[in-house]
């Protein structure tokens, strides 16, 4: 059987050393409602792929550093 896996995001980590950039800046940025971010944010919902790649574009980084898929033990 395959091993559960799960979508980690490191936005908090990201909206902090962007100058503590706000769920609704964010949001604004990327074209969605704050309750969106607070989702993905939480863990709640895993964002579809173009919008993965626009929350990487407005932080300025690549995917990778956004979005990981881990073991969901752990």
């Amino acid at each position: 059987m395959p091993e559960a896996k799960r979508v980690v995001n490191r936005i908090r980590t990201l909206r902090f050393f962007a100058g503590e950039m706000s769920q609704q800046e964010l949001a604004e940025r990327v074209g969605v409602a704050r309750q969106t971010i607070v989702a993905i944010e939480g863990g709640k919902y895993a964002p579809s792929l173009e919008l993965a790649f626009r929350i990487a574009d407005a932080f300025g980084v690549v995917l990778a550093e956004v979005f990981s898929y881990e073991s969901a033990e752990g």
